[in-house]
């Protein structure tokens, strides 16, 4: 009997098919492949993270944070390290996808290698499993370290108080004080070099206000501002130079750039620029390189400052959000409450902007205005200046185009706080402990609502929440009571804390080595590219007082973290800019393009389901908020053991325009940052 033309044609496809897998099947079975051979260097292309199988259909995943024992020599199969994502595996269908159509109407099963043009990424759902043939290297755990960190003074001696920071490309840390409340204890340079003060009446003043420190050397030099940026804020052109915007008295309207090239350059400002005063405001990068500037003392509203241009323009849009979360003045000469000064503010992968204030949340289109989204009320105390908790963007890992884009905010203090501690308030102090408590809200899902996270081992205002090269962060500085403001603090929080959102609930805290030298208001923290913390600043007084409890702090130092265990130096990759067979890591970046990084592991060929590409915008801190602050995870294609090949972000909602620090971490052993300039 003739079979029906329906079931005819299936039963051809299903012998075609058939066929076609006896013809290319060989001893390893699947997607994956290790290469041998002249012409190849040794290594794997395999999808990082991706989940192995002992049997087929029977993955073994080891639980997040539970710790494999790997007997010496030994390989455990199908075990995976916890929080990674499968990368994008070039010219395969994902299963359950749908084939591809060559000419002549054959048709390709899920899984077959497809011809995809060079450089263009496939598309992997998330969680998705590759089929991982036996004998393939399963990713490990990250190394194991008792090591909690060390301290180190780097310079004895700086002569300005950090307020505001910026690290630049050229490994040059600028920070600047206050111009107004009398002098440092520098000079600035050249010696008589005292130029008439705008904002001392004109009278000469021959103190330095800001400083260029290079990171590597410890070694600064003096730089000249003529306005007050005192409590102002900032941001990164696209081409590394340093701008900031706004400040108190002469400086309430103004902007002011610092050139990277130059390496002698002082700040170059034009005033009465802003369209509103920005005193306590806070900048985001957006995806073409200009920023918005949002909110300051009485200014409920946010302009936006285009890139590359201290003249322009200016367009104020009113957010009536800003004025809803402010706590109102109370009668009487600065008697500020506010609670949502320095709001926190993310660019959300879509391009809208994540803003944060007081105990609220929204999101808002730039262009216009337009609030798109508003969260519930996060409960427990006020989160920005002056209770100032701290808030950060979790690492972004490029593996699809549905990004998980989540936030994390942690500490800060009661909505009484500040009026129960500050002297213009009240006259019996009150230093009221400081929150412990973390709480998350993924941005990336429309019905998501606040998670409690675990609390922290200790109260803490006014720290830093900073992204580690692994993808990690870590809490520095800051006090375990009171709140922000000219001695209104006291217990200082001398313990970093490692912080790693993807363990499980209770494992997510860890206390490193403590210093012994107090942060508190007016210091600032950041990392740099030899993957260690500089910490500076510290002044509780509206003078430079040297003989305090907590003095103004002169003395810069320098946190090495956990990955920087001694022990562990040997696992430590080399980033390096040229190799003797021509491998060179790119320095320019353009979206969504393919890029290589030349490496070399010191421990021998590497599994590449062991490396993460990391990417690091380095922020502006002040005041507990590192602005721009953003980490990248990027999708790893092949690894040799000379070189990465990678994928650059794929557009500048995820990586505005500019320069960002690119880090080789090897089982949790991050290499040093090299500078890379993406648009």
């Amino acid at each position: 009997m003739a079979l029906p033309p329906s079931a005819a044609i299936r039963r051809t496809v299903i012998c075609l098919f058939l066929a076609f897998s006896v013809t290319n099947a060989g001893p390893h079975h699947g997607i994956i492949q290790r290469r041998h051979g002249k012409g190849h260097h040794h290594g794997y292309i395999i999808p990082p993270g991706t989940p192995g199988e002992v049997t087929p259909g029977n993955p073994t995943v080891v639980p997040p944070g539970n710790p494999t024992v790997v007997p010496p020599g030994g390989e455990i199969p199908g075990v995976v390290p916890p929080g990674e994502v499968p990368h994008e595996i070039p010219g395969v269908v994902p299963p359950g996808g749908v084939p591809h159509e060559i000419p002549g109407g054959t048709v390709v099963p899920p899984g077959t290698p497809a011809e995809v043009p060079p450089g263009t990424p496939a598309e992997v759902p998330p969680g998705t499993p590759a089929e991982i043939p036996p004998g393939t290297p399963p990713a490990e755990n990250d190394l194991e370290t008792n090591f909690k960190g060390s301290w180190a003074i780097d310079n004895p001696n700086v002569g300005v108080a950090a307020m505001q920071f910026q690290l630049m490309p050229n490994n040059k840390a600028v920070w600047f004080d206050t111009t107004s409340l009398g002098p440092s204890a520098r000079e600035l340079g050249p010696p008589g070099n005292c130029p008439l003060s705008p904002e001392m009446n004109f009278k000469p003043d021959c103190w330095a206000h800001a400083i260029a420190y290079d990171v590597e050397t410890g070694e600064s030099r003096t730089v000249y501002m003529d306005g007050e940026p005192w409590c102002s804020s900032g941001h990164l052109w696209p081409n590394g130079d340093l701008v900031a915007t706004g400040g108190t008295r002469g400086g309430y309207k103004s902007v002011r750039m610092l050139s990277v090239s130059d390496l002698n350059a002082n700040f170059v400002e034009k005033k009465n620029v802003l369209a509103d005063n920005r005193w306590y405001s806070s900048n985001q990068v957006l995806e073409d390189g200009s920023a918005v500037v949002v909110g300051g003392r009485n200014s409920f509203s946010y302009e936006i400052v285009p890139p590359n241009k201290l003249e322009f323009p200016s367009k104020k849009f009113n957010l009536k959000f800003l004025q809803e979360t402010t706590v109102p003045k109370k009668p009487g000469p600065g008697m500020y409450i506010e609670n949502n000064l320095y709001p926190f503010l993310f660019l959300v992968p879509d391009g809208n902007v994540f803003l944060f204030a007081n105990d609220r949340a929204i999101i808002f289109h730039p262009s216009t205005g337009t609030v798109v989204r508003e969260f519930p009320k996060l409960p427990g105390g006020a989160r920005n200046y002056p209770p100032s908790g701290m808030a950060a963007l979790l690492p972004l890992t490029l593996t699809s185009k549905d990004i998980h884009a989540e936030v994390v905010i942690c500490g800060g203090n009661t909505q009484e706080s500040y009026q129960a501690v500050d002297s213009k308030h009240t006259k019996t102090r009150v230093f009221v402990p400081a929150l412990r408590d973390c709480h998350r809200l993924v941005l990336s899902d429309h019905s998501s609502k606040w998670e409690k996270e675990q609390d922290m081992p200790s109260g803490r205002c006014m720290g830093d929440l900073l992204h580690l090269p692994t993808g990690d962060l870590l809490m520095i500085n800051g006090a375990q009571k009171g709140v922000a403001g000219w001695e209104n603090a006291i217990d200082p929080n001398f313990t970093p804390v490692l912080y790693t959102p993807n363990k499980p609930m209770g494992q997510r805290f860890k206390e490193m080595v403590p210093t012994n030298i107090a942060r508190m208001y007016h210091s600032v923290s950041a990392l740099i590219p030899d993957g260690k913390i500089l910490v500076a600043g510290s002044n509780p007084h509206a003078k430079y007082l040297l003989k305090a409890e907590y003095p103004t702090e002169l003395r810069v130092e320098k946190f090495s973290p956990h990955y920087l265990d001694p022990a562990l130096a040997k696992h430590r990759p080399e980033i390096l800019p040229e190799m003797a067979d021509k491998v060179t890591t790119d320095k320019v970046l353009k979206y969504g393009q393919e890029f290589k990084v030349g490496v070399k592991f010191n421990s021998g060929q590497v599994n590449p389901q062991n490396v993460k590409v990391t990417m690091v915008y380095p922020p502006f801190t002040t005041h507990g908020f590192s602005m721009n602050q953003r980490l990248l995870v990027l999708p790893v294609k092949a690894v040799t053991d000379e070189s990465i090949t990678t994928v650059a972000p794929p557009s500048g909602k995820i990586a505005p325009p500019g320069y960002y620090m690119l880090f080789v971490s090897f089982r949790g052993v991050p290499s040093k940052g090299y500078w890379v300039h993406v648009d």
